[in-house]
């Protein structure tokens, strides 16, 4: 399956924009404290370390994070980035009010109710075919 190309008003953390290209995206729909992205293919740790520098330049800026993911086109991450986005959450565990997880895999929706019973941020779980749903309610303040 090949990933889709980003969109031109999203922001890819990888600047790589070419056919089979795994990546983050800042999706335009983010602002202020909002933060929405995609995840495609396979995710790597080099990806993640761009990403988390505008995470934290976010949380520095307005204190709180909403976070909107969308990883219906994720197909797995390197087990350095799961461990980066791991630490980065401990490391930020009362900084996030609200995640909202857009995917298309079991397990996904069940890590999501785990997380929601490990964390004070209200953390939600959206099928792919209910995004517009899932960005309604992460950007309700």
């Amino acid at each position: 399956k090949k990933p889709p190309s980003p969109s031109t008003a999203a922001h890819c953390i990888c600047n790589r924009h070419y056919r089979g290209c795994s990546m983050i995206e800042i999706l335009p729909e983010s602002q202020d404290n909002l933060v929405c992205l995609r995840a495609v293919a396979k995710l790597t740790d080099a990806e993640y370390q761009k990403l988390i520098p505008e995470l934290e330049s976010l949380l520095e800026k307005h204190g709180t994070a909403r976070i909107y993911c969308d990883i219906t086109e994720m197909e797995g991450w390197e087990l350095a980035a799961a461990w980066d986005d791991f630490a980065f959450g401990v490391k930020h565990w009362n900084d996030f009010t609200k995640l909202a997880l857009l995917g298309n895999q079991r397990w996904e929706e069940l890590s999501v109710k785990i997380g929601d019973k490990l964390t004070k941020a209200d953390v939600r779980y959206f099928p792919e075919e209910e995004k517009e749903a899932a960005l309604a309610w992460i950007s309700a303040a």
